[in-house]
């Protein structure tokens, strides 16, 4: 009777030891997918805010490139040829620089993604070039064409532009699942 009695005690110990080792497994499995958790969490609110950190510099950007192509209005109302040649002049040679401050924050955006954001910054960068083109070809020619040919590039501009932005809002959309 004494050697059951030892035998209970053996038992109800050796249970208590698995318990025991069976819940500090459970609560170190429920540790680690909450660390793992948090982590992810994390890296996407830091991955949220690169994005629209660079989505921003990148509008930024198209905004200055636009206020040089908005002194358009102020070639048509140049009082004379010369008047119009030297105001095209100076938009042409501020056009550059936009253009190129517009290239680095497009590539910002493209390391930051998602590949369809990437795909319509290019666009609207590609645009851009093709607006400095038909700016270009505005000088020395006052004619109908050259002017709708500027007036269609700005607006496909617009468009890519527009694009971009309605791509970049729905990549930092918060999902139903947190994402």
């Amino acid at each position: 009777m004494a050697n059951s009695g030892l035998w209970v005690g053996v038992l109800t110990a050796l249970t208590a030891l698995g318990a025991g080792y069976l819940t500090s497994r459970a609560t170190l499995r429920a540790a680690l997918t909450q660390a793992r958790t948090t982590t992810r969490a994390q890296a996407l609110r830091d991955q949220h805010e690169r994005r629209r950190t660079s989505y921003r510099e990148l509008m930024t950007r198209v905004h200055a490139f636009s206020e040089v192509t908005w002194q358009i209005d102020d070639v048509d109302a140049a009082p004379d040829p010369a008047s119009r040649e030297r105001l095209l002049a100076q938009m042409y040679e501020r056009i550059g620089p936009a253009i190129g401050d517009m290239n680095r924050a497009m590539h910002e955006v493209r390391l930051d993604g998602p590949a369809e954001v990437s795909a319509a910054a290019d666009r609207t960068r590609n645009k851009a070039r093709h607006v400095q083109t038909r700016l270009k070809a505005l000088m020395g020619d006052d004619g109908p064409p050259a002017r709708e040919a500027y007036d269609a590039a700005y607006q496909d501009f617009r468009e890519a532009y527009i694009a971009f932005i309605g791509l970049a809002r729905e990549a930092l959309e918060v999902n139903d699942d947190g994402r």
